[in-house]
């Protein structure tokens, strides 16, 4: 079972939405465990003041690290090998392959940071990985850390129907997944590939893999620098791209 422990100062915002869907049936299964705890609670002041102005001046406020830092130890002290991630505008990159590499723990501290940010201290005393999912400011990082469990949690044994859907997904190869179609077999006038009404299996796995190749070439060719090709996915991809042709966003081909 996977634990996820987030420090927040609005646990609120977390009631709905691991209540849908997959990640609520995760849940329900005992899959995932999800704990929110609030920072205000760690406070000693009858006022429960979790910032204050920032040493040397400037605009807002900062996250004090005493309420922090008693949060993170009161949950080492249940397990000292717990990861703790800081969600930071300044943090790593958020992509695939970390999600993989933290769906091998078996717990998570997320901390969600407002206003300025936190005490620069508490970052260098607990933090073990610093990450960001984007190059844009969100007003916190609770959004951040609901994208990180969702991302975290599909990867676990048994959250999806089938473990071979998280397999087939976009980045899982460091490729974008292959074009998806379902009833009618004519929508408006696009009709379905052929290939995927033949029943061939081989052709319809060939052409899946051709399209994948073909969307990261059109649409992430850098994807395909870092991606584990074989031989057999370097010749379609010459075949793409002597063809000089593919999908062009949004015209619905």
């Amino acid at each position: 079972m996977m634990k996820f422990d987030i420090l927040t100062l609005f646990p609120n915002m977390f009631s709905s939405p691991f209540q849908e869907s997959i990640l609520g049936k995760a849940i329900e299964k005992g899959l995932i465990q999800i704990r929110t705890i609030n920072i205000r609670d760690f406070t000693l002041d009858k006022h429960q003041v979790v910032d204050d102005t920032p040493y040397g001046g400037g605009q807002g406020m900062v996250m004090k690290g005493e309420p922090i830092a008693r949060a993170i130890e009161w949950i080492k002290s249940q397990n000292p090998s717990v990861w703790t991630i800081y969600l930071t505008p300044q943090g790593k990159p958020f992509n695939q392959k970390m999600a993989q590499e933290l769906s091998n723990r078996s717990h998570l501290i997320l901390l969600c940071g407002r206003y300025e940010g936190i005490d620069d201290r508490v970052r260098k005393l607990f933090a073990d990985e610093e990450i960001s999912i984007g190059d844009y400011v969100l007003t916190g990082g609770e959004l951040a850390a609901m994208v990180l469990m969702d991302a975290i949690s599909r990867l676990l044994p048994g959250v999806l129907g089938s473990d071979r859907s998280a397999e087939e997904d976009s980045f899982f190869q460091s490729l974008l997944e292959y074009p998806q179609y379902t009833r009618p077999p004519n929508f408006r006038g696009i009709e379905v590939p052929e290939v995927l009404l033949s029943g061939n299996h081989a052709a319809i796995s060939r052409w899946r893999r051709m399209e994948a190749l073909r969307r990261t070439w059109m649409r992430r060719p850098d994807l395909l620098e870092k991606a584990s090709l074989s031989n057999e996915d370097r010749e379609l991809l010459k075949e793409i791209v002597e063809q000089g042709r593919g999908e062009k966003i949004g015209d619905g081909v």
